[in-house]
C-alpha cells in the first residue's frame, strides 16, 4: 500500500508538470526545454521562502509566478529576439541553472525542520495533523486542472489553441500571435514551477538536479495520457461524454508512467528502469498506430 501511495503521489506531482507540457507540446506545438530549469526553479524559490519562515501555501503561488516569469523570458527570446523555439528553451534552461543556485544559496537545501503544505499549524488545527500527503497533493492537482480547464474555455484560451493550429487565423482576428505564445509559455512554466514547489516540500529537500529529465517525464506522461484519451473516446459508450477532459488523462498518463518506472526499480534491476519506461511508451505509440490504421480502413470501406 505504501508503494502504491508513493506512486500516486509522484504521479500527481508530475501530472501538474505534464499539464504545463501539454500546453506547449500539444496546444502550441512548441518544444520548450525551459521545463528542465523551471521545475527546479519552483523548488529553489520554495526552499528559499520556507527557510525564511514564509507561509508554505504562499510559496506555491510565488513559485508559480516565478515560473510564469521564466516562461515569459523564453517567449520574449523567441518572439522578440527571433530565436528558434528549441534554442530559446535551451538558452533559458541553461540560464536558470545559475539562477536556481543563487536563489537557493546552495545546490542542496534540507527542509525537514521547516513547515510545509503537508505539515503546518493550519493543518494541525483542522485535522490534528493526521491528513495524508496524497490528499494535499490531490487537492493541488485538482485545483490546477480545473483552473486550466476553465481557462481553455475562455476567449484567451481559444486564441491559445488557435495559435497552435492556425496562426493565420489569429492574425486575421487582429490579435498578436506572439503575445499569445508568450502567454502560453508563461502559464506552462508556471504550472511546471508549481509542480517543482510541491515536489520540493514532499521530498523535504531542494536539489539542483531535481529538474534533470523532467521534460522527458512530462512529455511521456502527455503522450501516454493523450493516446489513452484518443482510445477512450473511440469507445462507443464514451464518444459523447463532453465532461471527460484530456487533462484528466494527462494525470492518468503521469501516474501510469511513474508506476512503470517504480515497478522497474522495485522488481527488476534499477538499471533497467529507462529501458522499461521506453518499452512502455513504445507500446502505447504502437497501440495508437494500430487504432489509426483501423480508422483509415473504416474510412476507405465506407467510401
Amino acid at each position: 500500500m505504501d508503494f502504491a501511495l508513493s506512486i500516486l503521489e509522484q504521479g500527481l506531482i508530475y501530472g501538474i508538470l505534464a499539464l504545463g507540457i501539454y500546453i506547449t507540446y500539444k496546444i502550441l506545438d512548441f518544444p520548450d526545454l525551459t521545463v528542465d530549469g523551471s521545475f527546479p526553479l519552483g523548488s529553489a524559490v520554495t526552499a528559499a521562502l520556507l527557510t525564511k519562515g514564509v507561509n508554505p501555501y504562499l510559496s506555491l503561488l510565488i513559485s508559480f509566478l516565478a515560473g510564469v516569469l521564466a516562461g515569459t523570458c523564453t517567449g520574449l527570446i523567441h518572439v522578440k529576439g527571433k530565436v528558434r523555439d528549441l534554442l530559446s528553451g535551451i538558452i533559458m534552461m541553461t540560464a536558470l541553472y545559475t539562477v536556481n543556485l543563487v536563489i537557493a544559496g546552495s545546490n542542496n537545501v534540507p527542509l525537514f525542520a521547516q513547515k510545509t503544505i503537508f505539515s503546518n499549524s493550519f493543518l494541525e488545527g483542522i485535522t490534528g495533523g493526521n491528513i495524508p500527503d496524497y490528499t494535499v497533493i490531490l487537492l493541488v492537482a485538482v485545483v490546477s486542472k480545473l483552473l486550466l480547464d476553465f481557462y481553455l474555455k475562455t476567449r484567451s484560451g481559444y486564441l491559445l489553441r488557435a495559435v497552435g493550429d492556425n496562426e493565420v487565423l489569429v492574425t486575421s482576428l487582429a490579435k498578436d500571435k506572439g503575445s499569445v505564445k508568450i502567454l502560453g509559455l508563461a502559464i506552462s512554466n508556471g504550472l511546471v514551477a508549481l509542480a517543482g514547489s510541491v515536489f520540493c516540500q514532499q521530498q523535504g529537500v531542494f536539489d539542483i538536479s531535481s529538474g534533470t529529465g523532467s521534460m522527458v517525464i512530462g512529455l511521456a506522461s502527455v503522450i501516454v495520457g493523450t493516446s489513452l484519451y484518443r482510445v477512450f473516446t473511440k469507445l462507443k459508450p464514451f464518444r459523447k461524454k463532453s465532461y471527460i477532459k484530456v487533462t484528466t488523462f494527462v494525470f492518468l498518463g503521469a501516474v501510469l508512467y511513474k508506476a512503470c518506472t517504480g515497478l522497474a526499480i522495485r522488481y527488476f534491476m534499477p538499471q533497467s528502469m529507462k529501458m522499461i519506461s521506453a518499452l512502455f511508451l513504445l507500446a502505447v505509440l504502437l497501440l495508437m498506430l494500430v487504432f489509426d490504421n483501423m480508422d483509415k480502413k473504416k474510412v476507405k470501406k465506407n467510401a
